[in-house]
C-alpha cells in the first residue's frame, strides 16, 4: 500500500463481523471512512463518501441487499468486493467481476483483496 492511509466504506449487517472487519483493516493500516449496516445506509455513504475501497456484505438482512450501493460505486469508479457466505451465486452476475471473499473470512486472503483493490 502507499504511504497515504487507505480509506475504506464497510457494509455489513452483522455487528461482530463489522468489527473483525474493521480490525483487519486498522491492522492493515486503512481507515474506516465509514460503515453501514443497511440498504439506505449503504446507498446514502456510497453516494457521498470520500474513499478509497468498499467491502460489501451482499445480503444485509430483512430482504436488504448492497447490490443499488455496488452500483453508485461502479459508476463513482471506487473499487469494491462482496464479503458472503453464500459464494459466487450469492452476487449478481453484472458484478460478478468484483472480488470474492467468503465468510467465515480468512484473515491472509482478506489481507490480499484489500491490497488488490486499495
Amino acid at each position: 500500500m502507499s504511504e497515504r492511509t487507505k480509506r475504506a466504506l464497510v457494509i455489513e449487517d452483522e455487528a461482530i463481523v463489522a468489527m473483525l472487519i474493521e480490525d483487519l483493516l486498522e491492522d492493515m493500516g486503512c481507515q474506516v471512512a465509514a460503515s453501514a449496516a443497511t440498504a439506505r445506509e449503504a446507498l446514502e455513504l456510497a453516494q457521498s463518501c470520500d474513499v478509497d475501497f468498499a467491502l460489501l456484505d451482499v445480503n444485509l438482512g430483512e430482504g436488504q441487499t448492497s447490490v443499488e450501493a455496488a452500483d453508485v460505486l461502479r459508476d463513482r469508479q471506487v473499487p469494491y468486493a462482496w464479503l458472503t457466505g453464500y459464494g459466487l451465486q450469492g452476487v449478481p452476475p453484472e458484478h460478478a467481476d468484483a472480488p470474492l471473499l467468503h465468510k467465515p473470512i480468512h484473515p491472509g486472503l482478506f489481507a490480499a483483496v484489500v491490497r488488490a483493490i486499495a
